[in-house]
């Protein structure tokens, strides 16, 4: 499982952007440019095209690189042995339960909150389950002690939402949500609708039931 976290995430994209293999099948002009990526940072360790750089300089540049791209590869791996791993017992005890939390089982809760997305879709697929069976909301408990609803996105790349929560509620915050949704607590619905807060778990879980709901 680590093993193909770090291909997947760290390794692949390295691959294919040397290759020049696009991530999205599609002519259509990327939205913005990401110049922040290891092969871009390597990519500028490169003598400039108005730079004059002799071989030692160079040598000296390359292993920059072998350093840069070293210490990325071991935080990957560490990364994925020590915080992506362990959330999959968290995400997989989450989804088992989820009918008790809801009686649709659209609602998944987790004890803590860890990184849950790609856990969620792999156990998804091992399970076989049914789009109406999937969930459509996690809650989990924030750094403040308050609680998040956060929509579980249509693909994994997707930002596009199964379900987002209820549109007259982006955008809204504090009392003016309370009014608006009929529940108290409520802290904030983003703009976009992907993801809401509620001081209390129990406002949190009637925010995703009534975005269960809502149509």
């Amino acid at each position: 499982a680590v093993y193909l976290h770090v291909y997947n995430s760290f390794v692949m994209p390295i691959d294919a952007v040397d290759n020049g293999v696009m991530p999205f099948d599609s002519t259509d002009a990327p939205r913005y440019t990401d110049t922040t990526s290891v092969s871009s940072r390597v990519g500028k360790l490169n003598p400039r095209w108005n730079e004059t750089v002799d071989a030692t300089g160079i040598d000296e540049r390359f292993e920059t690189a072998v350093k840069l791209v070293g210490a990325e590869f071991d935080a990957a791996v560490s990364y994925a042995a020590d915080a992506w791993l362990p959330a999959r017992s968290i995400v997989e005890d989450a989804l088992a339960r989820r009918t008790d939390v809801h009686s649709s089982g659209q609602i998944a809760v987790l004890s803590q909150f860890c990184p849950w997305k790609d856990h969620l879709y792999t156990l998804e697929d091992e399970a076989g389950l049914s789009e109406d069976a999937k969930p459509l909301y996690v809650l989990y408990q924030d750094s403040s002690g308050g609680w998040r609803v956060q929509c579980v996105s249509a693909t994994p790349s997707s930002f596009n939402n199964r379900k987002s929560l209820p549109e007259p509620w982006c955008g809204v915050r504090d009392a003016a949500l309370d009014e608006l949704s009929g529940i108290p607590g409520c802290v904030f619905v983003h703009a976009n609708g992907f993801i809401g807060g509620n001081k209390t778990y129990d406002g949190a879980l009637a925010m995703a039931v009534k975005a269960v709901e809502w149509s």
